[in-house]
This record gives C-alpha cells, structure tokens and sequence, in this order.
C-alpha cells in the first residue's frame, strides 16, 4: 500500500486549489455586482462594483479581463436565476391553459423581482467590447425551443402537423417578452392581470388553430382523445 501513486500529486493540488479559489471569488464579484446593480440601476460602473466588493477595482480586474467579461458572467448567472424559475414551469404537465399561465407568470416573476438586472443585461450598456455570446438571445432561444417541444406534443396529440411549432414558439416568445418590457416601464396592471391576459391570447391562438383542422380541446382539462366540432 506504501506504493500506491497519490491521485493528486502536489503542484496539480495546488493548481485546483487555486482554480477553486478563483471560480469561487468570480462568483462572489457577480453576486456584487447583482446587489450593486440592484441599487444602482442598469448604468454601475466598475467602482460601484468593486465599493459593493469591498475591494479595489484593480481586484476585480485580476479576476475579470475587463467589464464585458464580468457583464458576460453576470448574464450567465441571470440566465441560470430565470430558468430555476421557469424551469419547473416548463416542465409541469396538466392542462394547456393553467400551463401557458405558469410559464408566462414564471418569466414575468423574475423580471419584477429583478428589474434592474433584467435591464442590466437587454441594454448591454456595461460592456467595453463586444461580447462573444448575446446572452438574451440565448436565453430566448432556449425558452423557444422548449416551448417548441411543448407545442409539438400538443399538436401531435391530436394528430395535426407540427411543422410550425418552432416559428410560432419564437414568435410567442418575442410576444410575452416586449409585453413584459412594456410592463416594466409602465406597471399599469398587476403581473397576475397581465399573464392571465397573455395566457388568454397565447390560449385563444392555440383554440383557433385546433378549431381550423375540426378539434374542440377543453383549456381546464389535460390533454383528451380527439373530439371533432359540430
């Protein structure tokens, strides 16, 4: 047993150790900056960062190349705060209309908790360069493509072709998020109104299309046998 190799030979411990240490001092300048962001608004600057910190600026550059690689982090981590939120909605089966409702309410939630870092990150203002990845268009994209799958299982379900579910879920996607710009800006109505309004549209479009090919769906009912209209 004497001769067993070490798993982790000293220089390479200490390498991890090192990495550790970063990733996790990386982690906290993002929750700083998410706090300075919070209080600040959308337009912080590094030294409104590095003051919530507690460190100087030229900390913050040991650990970041420059602002566009902190904003790049930020987003990340603002992308991972939306889909611990939306994710679980997304994934709820149960009836189509209860189910456009919580995925719109899960998405309008975290914007109205976070507005100024939702704002933070769309207006991309922080960045000195530009970044190597659009971050909202990400997270577009991958709201869509889940939207996407849903839909098509819904269409599949009552045997209709579902060759359209991707553009018509972009496009619900583009819908719900200029509406919650919208609301952002002006808070003329409570975010429970405001989904159930977008959820009643998202429901009615859904209701139309089935409606064209001769299919009557319950919305307060999960997914049934096909019935035909009268």
């Amino acid at each position: 047993m004497r001769h067993m190799a070490r798993t982790v030979k000293g220089p390479d411990a200490r390498r991890e150790r090192w990495k550790g240490h970063r990733e996790q001092r990386r982690a906290e300048f993002v929750e700083a900056t998410i706090a300075a962001v919070a209080k600040k608004g959308p337009d912080v600057g590094m030294e409104d960062v590095a003051a919530e910190a507690g460190v100087s600026k030229p900390v913050l550059y040991r650990h970041f190349t420059d602002k566009s690689d902190l904003y790049l982090a930020v987003g990340q981590r603002a992308t991972e705060l939306l889909m611990d939120r939306m994710g679980p909605a997304l994934a709820a089966d149960g009836p189509i209309r209860a189910r456009i409702e919580r995925i719109v309410d899960a998405y309008l939630s975290v914007i109205e908790e976070n507005p100024n870092l939702y704002r933070f990150v769309v207006k991309g203002s922080f960045v000195d360069r530009p970044v190597e990845k659009d971050v909202v268009q990400e997270d577009k994209n991958l709201i869509a493509t889940t939207l996407a799958r849903i839909l098509g299982d819904y269409l599949r379900a009552f045997d209709m072709d579902s060759g359209g579910a991707e553009p018509w879920a972009h496009a619900l996607v583009g819908m719900v998020q200029n509406a919650g710009d919208w609301w952002l800006d002006r808070q003329t109505m409570s975010r429970e109104n405001l989904s159930d309004y977008l959820a009643t549209i998202i429901w009615h479009a859904i209701d139309g299309l089935l409606r064209s090919a001769g299919v009557q769906a319950d919305p307060a009912k999960p997914l049934t046998p096909l019935r035909l209209v009268d």
